[in-house]
């Protein structure tokens, strides 16, 4: 495999690249993304995307399509945009910087910060802090838009605890492909409204939107599936506290997960009962913390980490469990579980 990369003709980057027999029989999409990292010139899967659709990736001279298969040696030419304007904007903010290095940062998110802007929020996000602690723009993670730079995954608003974001492109494909593999160790605490009759309960069902409620997944929608592990951590009369593995990475999983158990997770305003109980109005907000986020780095090193429970959840476990809890049940969740 050999790889020409030239130089930017305005705001488009354009590469000629010979693919070997070693790509015979591989989508044509994945192995540029393969040779152009190799080469020096990273990009991700979403963003190539775009160079497919605007027919600007040719084998021979005419336009091909991403699915299709490598036969043989070929010579391709690609050329990739550049990168639309950020429109996210650096704002100071009391980041908890957990790890950082020359290609990742982790963050303990705390409860009520939106990840990037959205739904008319433009300010006051976590990638405004992250661009602010930074002094820099680091390149966002094509197909996520400008105004989630270095973002590969996200948490709810209203659900704390741990983020990594990438601040290189390589760092960025990286862990992307992590996610996409689900290869990621991502461990959440919850506590569920309930007594659990069980100690440990694998939940695979199919995610989709809600019809009845399109704010809401349902677990008898859509084309996906959904699939986590809750494990008994402390149970009351009340309530329980899980700790819930994932092995998908959903959006709202573990909180459509929990009320498909029957647990629906205390203070949660949307996939919680109607009627609000004394716990609900005392925690104000989901009872959900990500807590273990494990992942290799463009390097290949393993590195894992565990936040701390917030002080509300702390106050709510502490309540529900009795003195000391706290500390025992973040212990336990925080705790490996087979290799890392």
């Amino acid at each position: 495999m050999t790889a020409a990369p030239g130089p930017d003709e305005g705001r488009v980057a354009r590469h000629r690249i010979t693919l070997g027999p070693e790509h015979d029989g591989v989508r044509i999409d994945r192995a540029l993304v393969a040779a152009l990292a190799e080469a020096g010139a990273p990009v991700s899967r979403s963003r190539l995307a775009r160079s497919f659709a605007a027919g600007q990736v040719c084998v021979d001279g005419r336009p091909v399509a991403p699915s299709v298969r490598v036969a043989g040696p070929c010579e391709v030419e690609v050329l990739i945009p550049a990168r639309a304007p950020l429109s996210a904007d650096p704002e100071p903010m009391d980041l908890r910087v957990v790890y950082e290095d020359e290609a990742v940062l982790v963050v303990d998110k705390p409860a009520g910060v939106l990840v990037h802007p959205a739904g008319g929020v433009r300010h006051g996000t976590l990638v405004s802090g992250v661009l602010a602690h930074l002094a820099r723009r680091p390149p966002p993670l094509g197909g996520n838009g400008p105004d989630r730079p270095g973002v590969v995954h996200r948490i709810d608003r209203d659900t704390s605890g741990l983020l990594v974001f990438a601040k290189t492109e390589a760092a960025a494909l990286a862990l992307a492909e992590q996610f996409r593999a689900h290869t990621v160790e991502r461990r959440y605490l919850a506590v569920g409204h309930g007594r659990a009759g069980f100690d440990e309960r694998a939940v695979c069902t199919r995610h989709g939107r809600d019809p009845a409620d399109r704010r809401r997944f349902s677990p008898r929608a859509g084309p996906r599936t959904a699939r986590s592990v809750f494990s008994v951590l402390a149970r009351s009369d009340r309530a329980t506290a899980f700790a819930v593995e994932l092995s998908t990475g959903r959006t709202h999983q573990v909180r459509m997960h929990a009320r498909h158990l029957g647990h629906p997770l205390v203070g949660d305003a949307l996939y919680g009962p109607r009627r609000k109980d004394d716990l609900d109005r005392r925690m104000g907000r989901q009872a959900l913390h990500a807590q273990v986020l494990g992942f290799r780095g463009p390097d290949g090193v393993a590195r894992r980490f565990v936040a701390s429970l917030p002080p509300d959840l702390r106050d709510l476990v502490e309540h529900l469990f009795g003195p000391g809890a706290a500390a025992s049940i973040e212990a336990a969740g925080g705790e490996p579980r087979g290799p890392s």
